[in-house]
């Protein structure tokens, strides 16, 4: 333990690394959709505009956050696709349809996610995307875990990806670092890790 608090865990390391990248690149514009507003989203609105994206209501207006109450498993107002260069969504995607969150109860909820994320992105845009890895399963209704070979699967049709790190089970970040097969193959050792991906939209 650390004076001042803990410094791992998934939460912890994934906001400050995306919100690091999301500096570092500069975006036109950047949305987030689900993130922790206390956490990710409060740290690039320290430093630019960002648009935020939730089924939950946020009750208050704070400096440099635009809010936007919305399903991502409904198709998505035409105003939003191609709307960005660059989206977040970090361990949100794995609660999709599962209802925790006062979101309808739907299997594929996930995938809906998935493709909504695709169509808001202008084509060379860039996903940050976090969701549990693992042992592929369901723990309901709290969220999915995923394969690191049934998302690396997922993202071919639809993105190359730039930069891949993960938190490991002991809550330890390794930061892009590379994928070989037999570790993909594997989900990199962990039973709920936290595999944060850089995705560029082919």
């Amino acid at each position: 333990s650390l004076g001042g608090g803990s410094a791992r865990g998934h939460y912890f390391h994934q906001d400050l690394l995306v919100a690091r990248r999301v500096f570092t690149n500069n975006p036109v514009s950047h949305y987030d959709v689900g993130s922790r507003i206390d956490g990710f989203v409060a740290h690039v609105a320290a430093f630019r505009q960002i648009d935020v994206i939730d089924i939950r209501p946020l009750p208050v207006k704070l400096v440099n956050i635009r809010f936007l109450q919305a399903n991502m498993m409904d198709p998505i107002p035409e105003s939003l696709v191609g709307s960005t260069d660059s989206l977040s969504c970090l361990h949100a995607l794995e609660h999709f349809g599962l209802g925790r969150y006062g979101d309808p109860i739907d299997f594929d909820g996930f995938l809906k996610g998935y493709d909504a994320l695709h169509r808001m992105l202008k084509r060379q845009g860039t996903l940050y995307l976090s969701v549990p890895i693992g042992p592929q399963r369901i723990e309901f209704n709290a969220h999915r875990v995923f394969s690191v070979r049934f998302l690396t699967d997922l993202f071919s049709k639809h993105y190359t990806v730039e930069h891949f790190s993960l938190v490991d089970d002991e809550g330890n970040l390794h930061e892009d670092i590379p994928m070989p097969q037999d570790q993909v193959d594997i989900s990199f050792g962990c039973h709920y890790g936290c595999g944060i991906f850089e995705l560029k939209k082919l």
